[in-house]
């Protein structure tokens, strides 16, 4: 079990202003493990039809960067998530479907040099035969795009925007987020607001300046699920390492040795995103077959 800690401070009495903007976001909490097909999982194994072609890159941008896989066409995607309706609460599954898996080619990809995701969504009932052996990632792929099993412990947790605020909102409780953090040290962007961590829903654990993208029927789409490097970063341990796990955190720190806990829980699925950054997937609620878009930024 996973708990993240309540908020240090009473944000409906301190921050009246950003209650509207509040949203839920469901945080996965991946940990090392050995998940099953028939899990929800982060690098674990899919639900995979026997008679359905595992997806491939075939690298068809002009500056895809390929230069260590002689044969783009040959790359198997590799799984990043699996997520059934029965565990997380809050995907905008299309009719008829309950699971949704997540892979992308292990190489970089144009326009942001990351690696490029697919979505499939599927009815469970439906599948048949499955599968028996994934393929195995190609053997230059990026092993820092190839994420390690992981078993997922859902929870719920209450965010508010950090980026995604809008000025005139930040202009008016600039003061007293300085003023708080000058009392009590807690700070708005790091401790209060955007959940750190693989996340669905809520708000893009953005690192740079927001990028929504818009549908070609014209809505918004809405943030389905964000790929961290990491669980929590310098600056936002304080708020978003479960309670269950803060034992093994004694005496961590970013010069810590490479064995020591703290960095499987900070780091569990072994990403490295570009530098410590994240992938998030949007998708659009308004058309029945859930067309979807991605963005990556990094520090």
């Amino acid at each position: 079990m996973h708990t993240t800690p309540p908020g240090p401070v009473d944000m409906p009495r301190i921050f009246p202003q950003v209650i509207p903007f509040a949203r839920t976001t469901i945080r996965l909490h991946p940990r090392r493990g050995s998940p099953t097909a028939e899990q929800s999982s982060v690098g674990g194994p899919l639900l995979w039809p026997a008679d359905e072609p595992w997806p491939i890159c075939v690298g068809d941008g002009a500056y895809d960067h390929f230069d260590d896989a002689p044969d783009p066409a040959e790359v198997p995607l590799v799984p990043v998530a699996q997520l059934f309706a029965d565990d997380i609460s809050g995907i905008p599954f299309p009719e008829g479907t309950d699971v949704l898996q997540v892979l992308w080619c292990p190489f970089d990809h144009d326009p942001w040099s990351a690696p490029r995701p697919e979505l499939r969504w599927r009815r469970r009932a439906d599948i048949g035969a499955l599968l028996t052996t994934m393929p195995a990632p190609h053997q230059d792929a990026d092993p820092e795009y190839v994420p390690d099993p992981c078993v997922v412990d859902p929870e719920p947790v209450t965010e508010y925007p950090t980026h995604d605020l809008p000025d005139e909102v930040r202009s008016q409780i600039r003061r007293t987020m300085q003023q708080l953090e000058a009392d009590t040290g807690w700070e708005y962007e790091t401790d209060l607001a955007v959940a750190s961590g693989i996340k669905v829903g809520g708000y893009p654990g953005w690192t740079q300046s927001p990028d929504w993208p818009v549908c070609t029927c014209g809505a918004p789409m809405e943030h389905l699920l964000t790929v961290a490097t990491c669980e929590f970063s310098r600056g936002d341990e304080r708020r978003w390492i479960p309670l269950e796990e803060r034992p093994a955190m004694a005496g961590w720190g970013f010069d810590s040795a490479d064995d020591h806990p703290w960095r499987a829980i900070q780091n569990p699925a072994g990403l490295m995103l570009g530098d410590a950054g994240g992938i998030y997937l949007f998708v659009c609620a308004s058309c029945p077959d859930r067309p979807f878009d991605y963005r990556f930024d990094c520090s």
